[in-house]
C-alpha cells in the first residue's frame, strides 16, 4: 500500500465543524487539507485522556497543521501525538497533551489510514432528507444557533418559549423546498395548487399567508384586457389559543374565513403605484422595505395591521408571460423574524405556485373545450313526441377522457314516429367526437328524408369512407311508429338492444348484428318486430356491457338480470320510472368496468290507441275540401271536441286545398287524439310549401298564413314519396 495515499471522508454540513471559524490549513502537493480539531477542556485535576480522531484528522496537541505523510517538512518522522519530529524506533508523547503512541501494526487515533469501527455511528453523518415536510428543529437540536444567555446568536432576540423554532439550516431549508414545491406539483386544477400552497407553508414557513390572483386569470398567451385586478383566493393560518398583543390576528377561531374577511376581497392595480411597482419587481421583499410598505395596505386595505420588522414577505407570483397575483406569508410577533435565506425560500415557492396555476387555467380551459365540444355533439334536450316517452344518459371514459364517440339521438318523424339512433365511433379522443358529430349529422339528415333504417346505415357507411379508411363506427338505427305499435330495427355491429315488457320479462332483441360502419361493401337487413305498449326499450354503447373483466354477451346477460329485477319492485302492472331505471342500469358497473365512455337511451312505449286515430284518403278533386270538413267535424264529435271544430274546419280546408291543387294521387287526412290534437295531410308532391306575406291583390298566399297564426305549431317533412303538412291544436 502506498503510504502516502490518503482517505478523506465527508463531513456533515448541517453542523458546526470543528475549526470551521479558522483560516485553512496549508495542502501537501497530493491536495490533501488537514484541520486540527479543537482541543477538548479538562478538568482541574483529572487526568488526561487521548484525544479520540475521526477518520480524515490527525490529533495535534499543539493545535498546529502538518501535512499528511510519514515525513515533515525537514524529512524526519513525526511524532502523531503532538506534530514534533522525532527520531527513528522512538515512541514520543508530549508530556502536556496527554497523547500517546500506538503500539506498533494497531491502527490508533493517529494512524494514518485510521477508519471508525463498525460498531460506532457517526454523529456528524449527513442523513437522508424526509420525503414529507420537515418540524421545526428542537430547542436541543438548535444549540449551535444559540447563546449561553439563552438568546439567538444571529439576531441577538429571544427564543420563543414551546414555540415553533425557525429553520436555522441551509438543509431544513433545502428539505422544505423540496417537501412544498412536490406538494404543490400534485394539484391538477387551481385550488388544489393554491391549497398545497397553503398546507405546505403553514404552519413550517409561516403562521398565516394569503394568497391573491388575478381577476380574470388570463389563459396562455392571450393578453388582459382592461385594469390589473387581483382577488383573494384563498387564506390559511395555525390555529391561536390565546391573545397576541400588538400581532397582525386577534384571539380568533382557526379558520380561514375568518382571515378573509379581515382583508379587502379585490384589489385594483393602480398603474404606477407601489403595489404595481412590486409586481414589476417579481422578486420577495419584507414588509419593512420601503417598496413594501406603501404595497401592502394597498393590497390587504387601510384595516389590517402588518406585522412591524421582518414578520411578513409579500411574494409576486409570475407565470410564464406575466405577474398573476401576489402572496402574502405572515409571522407572529412572538416567532422570530424572517430572514435574508428565507426571501429565497419564497422566491422557490412564488415561483413553482405561479407555473402550476398557469398550466392549470391551461387545463381547465382544454377540459371546458372538451365538455362544450361533447355537449354540443350530443341533444341538448330530447324532443317529446307522441306516443314515447324518452330517458338517455352520457359518461365520458373517465374525467382526463371527457370526450369520446358514442353518440344518441331521439328525431320526430313524419307521421308520429320517431328514431331512435345509437352509435359509437372507435376511440374516445377530439377525434372521435369529430367523427361522431359528421355521423350524427348526417344521420338526421337521412332520417329527415323519411328512409327506410337500412338505408339510413347504407348512406352512413358510405360518409364514412368519405372521411378516411380508418373510420370504423357501430349504430343501432330503429324507428318506432306509435299508431302500429310496431319497430323497425336495423344493425351495423353495434350490441342487440333489451326490450323489457310491462309484466317484468326482459328479453335481447334478436337483430341481424350486420357489419361495422366504414367497412364498405355490406349488405344491411332491417326486422320489424311487436312494440306493445308499457314496454321499455333500452339502447346502449359497448362500454355499459364490455369491459376487461367481463366479455360483451356476459355483461348483456348481467344488463337483462338488472332490468328484470328492477322491474319486479314495481309489480307486474307498473313499468318502473324510466329516469330510475336509467340510474339503476348505470349502478351495475363496478370500479374496473369504466374502460369506455357510454352511452345510454331508454324509450317507453305507449303508444297511441286506434280509437283516437282517424284516417281517411281524398281524391285529389274540387269537392276534397268540403268532405275533408265534414269529416273532421264527424270525427270532433266522436270525441267530445265540438268546441275546436271551427278552428279545424277551417285549418283542414287550407290545407287540403293545396294538397289537392297539385296533387295526382289520392289525398291522406289523418287526426290523431293525445294530448293535443293532431291534423296530417299528405300528396305525392315532393314541393315543400312556404310562408310567404301575400299582396293585398293576390287571390291566394293566405291559407298558411292563418294556419301559423291559429296551430300550436306546424311543419312540413318531405318522404320518398312526397310530403306531409302537419299541425297541432291544444285541447280545451
Amino acid at each position: 500500500m502506498d503510504s502516502t495515499r490518503v482517505t478523506e471522508h465527508p463531513t456533515s454540513h448541517e453542523r458546526r465543524q470543528p475549526g470551521a471559524g479558522r483560516p485553512p490549513s496549508p495542502a501537501d502537493p497530493r491536495g490533501a487539507l488537514l484541520r486540527t480539531p479543537e482541543q477538548p477542556t479538562v478538568p482541574p485535576g483529572a487526568a488526561a485522556l487521548p484525544v479520540q480522531a475521526r477518520s480524515g484528522d490527525v490529533p495535534s496537541g499543539s493545535g498546529t497543521a502538518v501535512p499528511c505523510g510519514k515525513h515533515g517538512p525537514t524529512g524526519g518522522q513525526v511524532s502523531a501525538g503532538t506534530g514534533m519530529p522525532a527520531s527513528a524506533g522512538s515512541a514520543a508523547s508530549s508530556p502536556g497533551t496527554g497523547a500517546s503512541t500506538p503500539p506498533p501494526g494497531s491502527s490508533g487515533p493517529g494512524a494514518e489510514h485510521s477508519q471508525p469501527s463498525a460498531a460506532e455511528s457517526d454523529p456528524h453523518r449527513p442523513r437522508p432528507a424526509p420525503e414529507s415536510i420537515p418540524a421545526q428543529p428542537a430547542a436541543d437540536q438548535d444549540r449551535t444557533s444559540r447563546s449561553p444567555g439563552g438568546k439567538e446568536r444571529r439576531t441577538g432576540q429571544g427564543l420563543p418559549q414551546g414555540g415553533p423554532m425557525p429553520m436555522r439550516r441551509d438543509g431544513d431549508r433545502l428539505r422544505f423546498v423540496g417537501a412544498a414545491t412536490r406538494r404543490i406539483a400534485r394539484g391538477i386544477d387551481l385550488d388544489e395548487i393554491v391549497m398545497g400552497l397553503c398546507r405546505a407553508t403553514v404552519p413550517t414557513f409561516s403562521d398565516a399567508i394569503l394568497v391573491y390572483l388575478r381577476d380574470p386569470l388570463p389563459v396562455g398567451d392571450e393578453r388582459p384586457t382592461g385594469p390589473l385586478v387581483l382577488r383573494l383566493r384563498r387564506t390559511d393560518r395555525i390555529p391561536e389559543d390565546r391573545d397576541t398583543e400588538g400581532g397582525f390576528l386577534p384571539a380568533l377561531r382557526p379558520e380561514p374565513s375568518e382571515l378573509q374577511a379581515m382583508t379587502a376581497e379585490l384589489c385594483e392595480v393602480r398603474p404606477g403605484g407601489a403595489l404595481a411597482e412590486v409586481l414589476r419587481g417579481v422578486r420577495p421583499v419584507f414588509a419593512d422595505a420601503p417598496a413594501a410598505r406603501a404595497a401592502l395596505p394597498e393590497l390587504l386595505g387601510e384595516d389590517l395591521a402588518v406585522p412591524s420588522g421582518q414578520r411578513a414577505i409579500l411574494a409576486p407570483l409570475r407565470g410564464r408571460r406575466r405577474v398573476i397575483g401576489a402572496a402574502l406569508f405572515l409571522r407572529r410577533p412572538e416567532r422570530l423574524a424572517f430572514e435574508a435565506d428565507d426571501l429565497l425560500v419564497a422566491a422557490q415557492l412564488a415561483t413553482h405556485s405561479a407555473l402550476g396555476i398557469d398550466k392549470a387555467v391551461l387545463y381547465g380551459r382544454e377540459a371546458y373545450i372538451a365538455d362544450e365540444l361533447q355537449r354540443t355533439m350530443l341533444p341538448e334536450t330530447l324532443p317529446r313526441p307522441t306516443g314515447v316517452r324518452l330517458a338517455s344518459r352520457y359518461l365520458p371514459a373517465a374525467e382526463t377522457a371527457r370526450v369520446g364517440g358514442d353518440w344518441y339521438d331521439a328525431i320526430p318523424l313524419p307521421g308520429s314516429r320517431v328514431a331512435l339512433v345509437v352509435g359509437d365511433v372507435m376511440g374516445h379522443s377530439m377525434t372521435s367526437a369529430a367523427i361522431m358529430g359528421q355521423l350524427r349529422t348526417t344521420a338526421q339528415t337521412l332520417a329527415g328524408l323519411d328512409l327506410p333504417p337500412q338505408e339510413v346505415l347504407h348512406h352512413l357507411d358510405e360518409q364514412a369512407q368519405r372521411l378516411g379508411t380508418d373510420r370504423m363506427a357501430t349504430c343501432l338505427y330503429a324507428v318506432y311508429d306509435p299508431v302500429a305499435h310496431r319497430i323497425t330495427i336495423a344493425n351495423a355491429g353495434h350490441p342487440p338492444p333489451v326490450l323489457l315488457h310491462l309484466g317484468g320479462r326482459a328479453e335481447v332483441l334478436r337483430v341481424p348484428p350486420g357489419a361495422p360502419i366504414g367497412v364498405g361493401g355490406v349488405d344491411f337487413e332491417a326486422v320489424e318486430l311487436d312494440a306493445p305498449a308499457g314496454a321499455t326499450l333500452l339502447l346502449y354503447t359497448d362500454g355499459l356491457v364490455e369491459s376487461r373483466l367481463r366479455d360483451v354477451w356476459t355483461g348483456i346477460e348481467q344488463l337483462r338480470e338488472r332490468l328484470a329485477a328492477t322491474a319486479q319492485l314495481t309489480g307486474p302492472d307498473h313499468p318502473p320510472p324510466l329516469e330510475a331505471l336509467c340510474d339503476e342500469v348505470l349502478d351495475m358497473l363496478g370500479p374496473g368496468d369504466r374502460d369506455d365512455d357510454i352511452a345510454l337511451l331508454a324509450a317507453r312505449f305507449d303508444g297511441i290507441a286506434p280509437s283516437d286515430v282517424a284516417y281517411w284518403f281524398l281524391e285529389p278533386e274540387d269537392a276534397a275540401p268540403g268532405r275533408a270538413r265534414r269529416l273532421a267535424r264527424s270525427a270532433l264529435s266522436r270525441w267530445g271536441l265540438e268546441d275546436m271544430t271551427d278552428s279545424v274546419e277551417l285549418l283542414v280546408s287550407e290545407v287540403v286545398t293545396n294538397a289537392v291543387r297539385y296533387a295526382s294521387r289520392p289525398v291522406t287526412l289523418r287526426l290523431l287524439r293525445t294530448d293535443v290534437l293532431r291534423c296530417e295531410v299528405g300528396d305525392d308532391v315532393p314541393q315543400l310549401p312556404r310562408l310567404r306575406q301575400a299582396r293585398a291583390t293576390d287571390e291566394g298566399g293566405r291559407g298558411l298564413y292563418l294556419v301559423n297564426k291559429l296551430a300550436r305549431r306546424w311543419g312540413a317533412t318531405r318522404l320518398s314519396t312526397g310530403k306531409v303538412v302537419w299541425f297541432e291544436l291544444n285541447r280545451g
